[in-house]
């Protein structure tokens, strides 16, 4: 439940122009009066979480651990599931034809075990996530879980980027309906074209070539994440700087966050040096 929204994002990379990166998913930050800290690319559903050891060193270098989320927290469920319901008494049975819905309602059934009926309030996004599971077609383990693991070995405290409800609400400026539809053809073709492209961006990651993932995007079936790059990653991003400002001016700091964070003109990594921050790839 708590990485319902890091995970779907995970399936996406939004395309870019921009000048290319280095291939690295960890990057150094220092200058500008900066404790020096680290800024690592995650992927929030994967097969083999293992991380690189010059990963964990720089762990050990730092303070604290910043995710997306403070995912160590004994009520972030409790606070993602207030938020999972649409707005204005919506369902999901007015977002489509009763043709979609009875097939979606027997998919769902077929793949999740619940009756379609006692979730169809629920924003179309989050029962996406619930197909991961199949999707991957593994044993699911988090990057961020293994993060965690490492840290607490070096007595780090973990804490979030943004709260859950500013995560949760991402998916109110996404129309509903652009939502369902995404769903819908997903199990129109039984996952197919999910767990294809979500192969591929395994092996994109794997490169840990920002640039890639960019590109990756450009050719994706689902659309939501260049439609709505704005609302899904780059005015997170922009609401990130000057939060990590902050922390980086008083205590080395690893953050982690998802990999289609970091690149691009408006990722973490270029806006960081906007602001006269160093930030080099740690090969």
């Amino acid at each position: 439940m708590k990485y319902l929204l890091s995970i779907i994002i995970a399936f996406f990379f939004v395309s870019s122009n921009a000048q290319q990166l280095e291939k690295s998913l960890l990057w150094k930050i220092s200058g500008k009066g900066a404790k020096t800290s680290y800024l690592y690319g995650t992927i929030h559903a994967t097969c083999d979480s293992l991380l690189d050891k010059k990963v964990e060193n720089a762990l050990k270098e730092t303070k604290q651990l910043y995710l997306e989320l403070d995912m160590d927290d004994p009520g972030m469920q409790m606070a993602m599931m207030k938020d999972m319901n649409m707005k204005d008494g919506q369902t999901l049975d007015q977002l489509t034809t009763k043709e979609d819905y009875d097939m979606l309602s027997n998919f769902i059934q077929e793949n999740v075990g619940v009756p379609l009926g006692m979730i169809k309030t629920i924003k179309p996004f989050f029962i996406s996530a619930m197909f991961i599971p199949k999707i991957l077609d593994c044993p699911m383990q988090s990057v961020e879980e293994h993060l965690m693991k490492i840290g607490k070995r070096y007595n780090e405290e973990v804490f979030g980027l943004e709260t859950v409800e500013e995560q949760m609400h991402v998916f109110d400026d996404i129309p509903y309906k652009d939502q369902m539809d995404e769903l819908v053809k997903s199990a129109k073709d039984n996952l197919a074209n999910d767990k294809k492209e979500f192969q591929e961006m395994l092996a994109v990651y794997n490169t840990h070539d920002l640039n890639k993932m960019l590109e990756f995007s450009a050719t994706a079936e689902n659309k939501l994440t260049s439609k709505f790059e704005s609302q899904l990653l780059t005015n997170r991003n922009q609401n990130w700087i000057p939060r990590i400002e902050k922390i980086i001016k008083t205590t080395p700091t690893f953050f982690g966050v998802g990999a289609a964070h970091l690149g691009g003109e408006n990722g973490v990594i270029r806006l960081l040096r906007k602001q006269g921050y160093k930030v080099e790839a740690v090969f």
